[in-house]
Parts: structure tokens; sequence; C-alpha cells
């Protein structure tokens, strides 16, 4: 009973990963990392890895249905592309340096300032 339960709350928490993705264009990593971190008891490091990997084929859909429909901008996704891999690389590097507690925190405060620009 316990795994089925548990097992639910991966699919639920892949649901709305999904949902937010297409919705938000990647935004998935902000509903995937705290589930899985407080819904899911998965260490913080592993969660973040993690999220990568669930939000990879999520963000190549959507980017293909965004495409399909008109909305890419090119002029801008290459660039910004070429930036977030060069910042992929870095992040990537720095995740095992960085202690859970301090993850965590910068973490938090990327999403408040996240929700606090979005708001004004």
């Amino acid at each position: 009973m316990k795994k089925r339960f548990y097992q639910l709350k991966i699919i639920l928490t892949g649901i709305l990963t999904g949902l937010c993705n297409g919705l938000f264009g990647a935004g998935g990593g902000m509903i995937v990392v705290p589930s899985m971190v407080h819904f899911l008891d998965v260490d913080e490091h592993d969660a973040h890895a993690t999220a990568i990997a669930v939000i990879m084929p999520l963000a190549v859909i959507s980017a293909f249905i965004y495409f399909r429909n008109g909305y890419l901008d090119f002029g801008k996704t290459l660039p910004v592309a070429a930036g977030g891999i060069l910042g992929g690389f870095t992040g990537a590097y720095l995740l095992h340096r960085v202690s859970s507690y301090w993850l965590q925190k910068i973490f938090a405060l990327f999403m408040i300032v996240a929700a606090v620009r979005m708001i004004f």
C-alpha cells in the first residue's frame, strides 16, 4: 500500500511538472525540485540533478509544439541557448560543491525574486 501511494505521488509530481512546463516553458523545475525534496524525500542535490533529466524531454516536446505554432523567435533563441549551455555546464560543475543547506537557500531566493518580478 505504501509503495502504491509513493508511486502515485511520483506520477502526480510528473503530471504537475509537465503541466507547468507546457504552460510556463521549463517552469516545471520550480515544481519538481521542491516536490522531490519535500514530497518524495529525495536528497536536495539529487533532486536538482534529476529535475534536469526530467525537464529535458518535457522542454523538447514543448519547444516542438511552440515551434509548430510559430511562437519561437530564433533571433533570441540561439544566443540564449548558447548562454544557457555555458550556465548549465557551470551550474552542474558547482552543484556538488554547494552544501544542501545553501543550495536550498539559493534556490528559494531565486524563486522569491522570480515571483516578485512577475507580480510587479
